[in-house]
């Protein structure tokens, strides 16, 4: 554990939790300071943290992993409290109420930090009697905690967010309920049919539960896992991909015989659920992907994991230039999954709503439009363009494919079925709330 710091000293610890709980704030307080002070994102922050501090348990680990993403899950009610940047009264008061609104089941140490927090005249906490399940239930009963706050739900994400995206005020609890709620681990079965997924997962103890909306996807619920003590995932069986996520390889639709370009490939997640669609309609697929991107070491990546499932058929060529890596007009389908603000994974990473600022948002749409205007020309006559972000903002969403339609008029917008909500859509916006998972964007275009 990590000494407490000069700043801690007024805190006088007479219990082992007591000493315990001020040494899990002082590694806490380090790891938040490091994250807004250097604006990279948490998980980077506490995983080089903890590389370089062995000598934490797993239970150490969880508690300070979690502890810190609940301040960032929270930090629009949190920083009313907090606001000092110092480890004094509040912040012990802002580690016992996340611990509370999250229900943390390290109790002796929450209990700890309300006690030294209430060692100050400004706070007063004490324990829930009730559960608070809905974020409203949580934001009333803080306003009761905290007299000197002036609380409400939509404070949980940033200002900003409201105005770059197109929300009903009907939608907007929803909404924020869904991204201060964790969101399940999501899995694929690659090469093995759902149930046999599922058996082979119930040999390593991890229960999944299989998707009601496609026959490949599974949840494996909200607990943390050794991927690599994982039979089916060694193999190739089994790849962790979001819900949302699989959503674009779905309304791809990639058939047997095909061609397919995936443009920002990264390591390839996309390109294995195309493969793998493709080999579900006939073993004996002779389609192909070839896969793109900027950066090298998602390439090989990419390869590393297609060998483990054992997929022939993909291919990779990097970008170097503004020039096509792959010859114009010769793919049935072209994927073009751009870099975007990564709204829609606020779930998983709580901290970027806080580190970026509106320009996220507002700074790619022409990096977006010059990629998807590229990109087409791979499309071959009466071949299938899909554009994709993991953005809630029509910035990057709509107002790109409009834009592209309106300067390449021999495209045209297919109807999309939303695989959640069943409604007929000509561009499909996946929400948090709608199907636990992260958020996506996603356009289908015929070349005519």
């Amino acid at each position: 554990m990590v000494e407490p710091s000069s700043s801690q000293q007024a805190f006088q610890a007479e219990t082992p939790a007591q000493k315990r709980a001020l040494s899990y704030s002082n590694t806490i307080h380090q790891l938040f300071t490091s994250v807004m002070q250097q604006k990279l994102p948490a998980d980077r922050i506490i995983g080089e943290y903890f590389r370089l501090h062995k000598k934490h348990g797993s239970k150490d680990r969880r508690v300070i992993r979690e502890s810190l993403f609940a301040l960032f899950r929270w930090w629009g009610w949190i920083k009313q409290v907090h606001t000092s940047g110092q480890q004094d009264s509040s912040w012990f008061a802002s580690l016992a109420i996340v611990a509370e609104l999250e229900g943390h089941k390290w109790s002796q140490f929450s209990e700890a930090w309300r006690e030294f927090a209430n060692q100050s005249e400004r706070f007063n906490l004490s324990a829930a009697a009730q559960t608070l399940s809905s974020v409203t239930d949580k934001c009333q009963y803080l306003q009761q905690q905290l007299k000197q706050a002036s609380l409400t739900e939509t404070q949980l994400l940033p200002d900003w967010f409201w105005q770059v995206t197109n929300v009903e005020q009907s939608q907007q609890l929803a909404i924020v309920e869904a991204m201060c709620s964790r969101p399940p681990i999501w899995g694929r079965a690659q090469t093995l049919s759902q149930q046999q997924l599922i058996n082979s997962l119930l040999k390593d103890d991890v229960e999944a539960i299989a998707s009601e909306f496609f026959d490949d996807a599974v949840s494996l619920g909200l607990k943390s896992i050794n991927l690599n003590a994982i039979s089916a995932y060694q193999r190739g069986e089994l790849e962790i991909q979001d819900l949302g996520s699989q959503v674009i390889g779905q309304i791809c639709q990639p058939q047997a015989d095909e061609n397919w370009w995936d443009t920002c490939s990264g390591a390839g997640g996309k390109t294995l659920q195309l493969r793998s669609l493709m080999l579900k309609k006939n073993p004996a697929s002779i389609g192909s992907i070839i896969s793109s991107d900027i950066r090298r070491k998602p390439l090989e990546e990419l390869i590393k994991r297609a060998k483990r499932a054992g997929f022939n058929g993909i291919s990779v060529a990097p970008w170097k230039s503004d020039a096509l890596p792959v010859k114009a007009e010769s793919f049935d389908g072209v994927l073009v999954d751009a870099p975007c603000s990564c709204t829609g994974t606020w779930r998983r990473n709580p901290d970027m709503r806080w580190l970026d600022n509106k320009d996220v948002v507002l700074a790619k749409h022409e990096l977006q439009l010059d990629i998807l205007t590229r990109s087409a020309k791979a499309v071959k006559p009466k071949g299938k363009l899909v554009y994709a972000t993991c953005s809630l903002s029509p910035i990057e969403n709509e107002q790109v494919v409009n834009a592209f339609l309106a300067a390449n008029p021999e495209f045209e917008l297919q109807t999309l079925q939303h695989p959640f909500t069943q409604e007929a859509v000509t561009m499909l916006t996946v929400w948090p709330q709608e199907a636990n998972t992260d958020g996506m964007f996603v356009a289908k275009m015929l070349k005519r």
